[in-house]
């Protein structure tokens, strides 16, 4: 059993890096190389949908160099990829400096039509937020079903949230997808972003494929 939608939150970038006495900044030059192995091998597995975060917009309190090594990443990936990924961004994106706004806008639009697996990217994301502007939403129309309230979240349109994985070490959300995550599958990983790999993909699957999901009942 395959999940249509997976998510991570790809912690431990900066403490890769440190226990290997490099600057923080080096760790999101490798987490760029672990997305791409892991999303490579969640597409020829034939998942539908993979969500990632990012940029929370709890992290701009960040040092100024380490966001600046973030968005790096985020720019050097948007304006160089050319798999067939069809790559989305969440999250308040008009908030976003120039370059930064203008690389998600030519990703978004390059690979609008690539038949592979749906690759949604929260940047400056932040789920509290998105659920308080949805309820908004549904209340100046004044239809407050369910089904309206979830069209007017940031991931509008995915399939229901399977599993949700975080590396690091941490057992918390952080703010991610708390809504769309209330019948997900959970794992919490001990190892740091950086080192994940296809292996690492497969195990997930496999431990996945054991669960009995229940959905509340």
């Amino acid at each position: 059993m395959i999940p249509r939608h997976i998510a991570f939150v790809m912690d431990g970038n900066g403490r890769w890096a440190q226990a290997r006495g490099l600057e923080r900044a080096e760790g999101y030059k490798h987490g760029l190389e672990a997305l791409m192995r892991v999303v490579n091998r969640l597409e020829q597995l034939k998942v539908e949908t993979v969500s990632v975060f990012a940029f929370s917009t709890e992290n701009v309190a960040r040092p100024s160099e380490e966001k600046a090594a973030i968005f790096e990443q985020v720019i050097k990936f948007n304006k160089t990829y050319r798999g067939t990924l069809r790559v989305l961004y969440v999250g308040d994106i008009d908030s976003l400096d120039e370059d930064a706004a203008e690389s998600v806008e030519e990703i978004e639009r390059r690979t609008a039509t690539n038949r592979g697996t749906t690759l949604n990217i929260a940047l400056n994301y932040g789920a509290r937020a998105d659920i308080a502007h949805a309820a908004k939403l549904a209340a100046d129309v004044g239809i407050f079903t369910d089904e309206e309230f979830e069209n007017s979240l940031a991931f509008a349109g995915a399939p229901p949230l399977d599993a949700l994985v975080r590396t690091g070490g941490e057992k918390r959300l952080s703010n991610f997808m708390l809504y769309e995550a209330a019948y997900a599958e959970l794992f919490f990983l001990d190892k740091l972003w950086p080192d994940m790999g296809a292996d690492d993909v497969d195990d997930l699957m496999k431990e996945y494929a054991l669960r009995v999901r229940k959905f509340g009942k």
